[in-house]
C-alpha cells in the first residue's frame, strides 16, 4: 500500500482460505465462548481497529439498555417479537465471530417479520432499527423471512447512537423474490457491527443494497448460502466515509448448489481534511465467492472501487475466488482503487465547467450506478441527497 492509500488487488485465490478447509468451512457457533477473542493478528480482524469496539470483541460490553426496532409493514406482512427459544432464529444461518455470537447470546428478543406464502407486497416494508444511545451497548436480532412464491421490498433504517452488535436473517423460500436496502445513516458516536444471513431456496432471488454513511465504526459481515438449484443473488454497496470514521464491509457467497447467479458491486469514496485530529477516513471490502464442487453451472462476478478525495484516506480492498469445479458458467473478480481520473477532469473544464463542479459531477456519476438500482425511489433521493452533502463537507471542512 503507498501512502496515499491506493490499494492493488490480490489475484484470485485458488487454494483453501482458512486453515483445513475453504471459507464455507470456517468454524460457526451460537456460543460465545466457543470463539477465541479477536486479536489483531486474526485475518478476520486484522483490519478492524479493536481498541474502537468498546468491548463488543471481548465480553467486556454488557447489555445495559434497549435497542428499538419498529416495523411499519401492510397486508400479507406479519410480525412478531419471539424469545431466543424460538425455533425458526438460526435458520439463515450461525455466527461466523465472536461478535455475532455474543449478539445471539445477548439478545434480550427477536423480531420476525414473514410475508406470507405467494403474497406480493406493493409498498415497502419500513423498519427503523435505532441505537440504545450514547453511552449504551445493546444487542439485537432481526429476521425477514419470504414465504414461497412471494414478493416484497425491505428497507431496514439503522439511526442513533451509542454501541450495537446484531444478526440479520434472510430466508428465502423456494421462488421468492427478496429486495432489501439495509441504510447504516446513525449518529456520529455509533460502533454497529452486524453479520447478516442469507439463505436462498429454489429459485429463490434476493437483492441485498447495504449503504454505510454514519457512525464511527461500522462492520457489516454478509454471507449468502444457495440451498437450492436456481437461486440468484444479487449484493450492492455504497459507502462514503469521513475523519473519524471506519466503514468495513466482508462478504461470503457460497454457492454449493448447481445453476446460481451471484453478482457483487460495491463502490465507496473516502474525503476528509488532513489537519482533522481525528482517525483518517478508512474503509475495508473484502469479497469472498466460493464455487464448490457441487456448485456447477455457476456464475458469478464481484467488483469494487474506490474513490480516494484526501490525502491519508485509505481504502482496502481484496477480492478472493475459490473454484472447486470447472464446470462453470463464468466466475471473476475486480477491484481498484484511486484518486481523480485527470482525464475526466479535463475533459469536462475544457467545455467550460469549473473544477469544483466537475468534481462533483464525477462523484455522482461514480455513484449512480448503485443508485439507480435500488428500487425504491425516496431511497434513491434520500442517498442523492447525501452524496451531496458529504461533497458539501469536502468543498467545505
Amino acid at each position: 500500500m503507498t501512502s496515499t492509500g491506493l490499494t492493488s488487488a490480490p489475484a484470485a485465490n485458488l487454494t483453501s482460505a482458512v486453515e483445513g478447509g475453504t471459507k464455507g468451512t470456517a468454524f460457526t457457533s451460537f456460543d460465545v465462548e466457543a470463539f477465541e477473542v479477536p486479536h489483531g493478528r486474526d485475518e478476520v480482524w486484522r483490519f478492524t481497529p479493536l481498541r474502537r469496539l468498546r468491548g463488543l470483541h471481548d465480553g467486556s460490553a454488557v447489555a445495559d439498555a434497549p435497542a428499538g426496532i419498529e416495523v411499519r409493514g401492510s397486508d400479507g406482512v406479519r410480525t412478531e417479537t419471539v424469545a431466543r427459544g424460538d425455533d425458526r432464529l438460526g435458520a439463515a444461518g450461525v455466527p461466523a465471530d465472536r461478535i455475532a455470537a455474543q449478539a445471539f447470546s445477548a439478545f434480550r428478543e427477536a423480531t420476525v417479520v414473514t410475508v406470507a406464502k405467494e403474497a406480493s407486497v406493493e409498498e415497502p416494508i419500513e423498519i427503523t432499527v435505532t441505537g440504545p444511545g450514547a453511552g449504551a451497548t445493546a444487542y439485537g436480532h432481526l429476521q425477514l423471512r419470504a414465504e414461497e412464491l412471494s414478493r416484497a421490498t425491505v428497507v431496514i433504517d439503522v439511526r442513533g447512537s451509542g454501541t450495537y452488535a446484531d444478526n440479520v436473517e434472510f430466508v428465502v423460500g423456494d421462488g421468492a423474490q427478496l429486495t432489501v436496502v439495509w441504510i447504516a445513516d446513525a449518529a456520529a458516536d455509533l460502533v454497529h457491527v452486524t453479520m447478516h444471513h442469507a439463505a436462498l431456496g429454489k429459485d429463490a432471488v434476493l437483492r441485498h443494497s447495504a449503504v454505510q454513511l454514519g457512525g464511527e465504526l461500522v462492520r457489516l459481515t454478509g454471507r449468502v448460502r444457495f440451498d437450492g438449484p436456481g437461486g440468484d443473488a444479487e449484493m450492492l454497496g455504497l459507502y462514503f466515509a469521513d475523519d473519524g470514521q471506519h466503514l468495513e464491509s466482508r462478504l461470503l457467497v457460497d454457492h454449493a448448489q448447481p445453476n446460481c447467479r451471484s453478482n457483487v458491486l460495491y463502490k465507496g469514496a473516502l474525503q476528509g481534511d488532513p489537519a482533522s485530529a481525528l482517525p483518517d477516513a478508512h474503509t475495508v471490502w473484502v469479497g469472498d465467492v466460493l464455487i464448490r464442487a457441487s456448485g456447477v453451472g455457476t456464475d458469478t462476478f464481484e467488483v469494487n472501487r474506490n474513490l480516494v478525495l484526501a490525502d491519508g484516506a485509505r481504502a482496502d480492498s481484496i477480492p478472493n475466488l475459490e473454484i472447486e469445479t470447472g464446470e462453470i458458467v463464468q466466475a471473476g473478480h475486480a477491484s481498484a482503487t484511486g484518486r481523480f481520473d485527470d482525464l475526466q477532469l479535463f475533459y469536462l473544464q475544457a467545455r467550460g465547467i469549473p473544477e469544483e463542479q466537475a468534481r462533483r459531477l464525477i462523484v455522482r456519476g461514480f455513484f449512480g450506478e448503485i443508485i439507480a438500482k435500488i428500487p425504491v425511489p425516496a431511497v434513491q433521493e434520500r442517498l442523492a441527497e447525501a452524496v451531496e452533502r458529504e461533497l458539501a463537507v469536502t468543498e467545505n471542512p
